[in-house]
């Protein structure tokens, strides 16, 4: 398996593009009918609970709906490692997340990360945080990892320069 590709497209609409979360759910709605899960990173709980709750909400696409939960530190420990044994079994589609998707997880159902608002710098955009979200996307073959960002940040830069980097050895 090799790093995944990463893309990155803007956070905010602009001509026929449609923003970040509309691009994220038609790009989740792809990675679904391929059978896969996908993982979104959000900058808070509060983003991660709504993000959760709209896609819920959305109309279903070819008679279905997307299935999502979400798992934050406000969230008990048992209950966490239930909803990653549901997601894991295929109980739904997306997990959104807040820092707790990037470190020890091994998802090889996830083909798809979806990282919002990543030109938000900060210890949850920093390059190491960057680097270790992304890689959750490595265990999968088809995995691909997108980076919504309006502006290239250090931090984006430098995370994206050592995917490329890996990426090229591994290939």
């Amino acid at each position: 398996l090799v790093d995944p590709e990463t893309i990155v497209r803007p956070v905010t609409p602009s001509g026929d593009y449609i923003g970040q979360v509309q691009d994220f759910i038609i790009e989740t709605e792809k990675t679904i009918a391929k059978g896969f899960r996908v993982l979104a990173t959000t900058l808070t709980k509060k983003m991660a609970e709504d993000l959760t709750a709209y896609l819920k909400d959305l109309p279903a696409q070819a008679g279905r709906k997307i299935k999502a939960e979400y798992l934050h530190s406000d969230i008990k420990t048992i209950e966490r490692i239930q909803i990653l044994t549901k997601f894991r079994q295929g109980e739904f589609d997306v997990l959104v997340g807040v820092n707790l998707l990037r470190e020890g997880l091994d998802l090889p159902e996830v083909a798809l990360i979806g990282i919002l608002d990543a030109d938000k710098e900060g210890f949850l955009r920093s390059d190491t945080a960057l680097i270790q979200t992304i890689g959750r996307a490595a265990r999968n073959v088809e995995g691909r990892v997108i980076l919504y960002a309006d502006n290239m940040t250090g931090s984006l830069e430098r995370a994206l320069g050592e995917t490329n980097r890996r990426r090229a050895i591994q290939v």
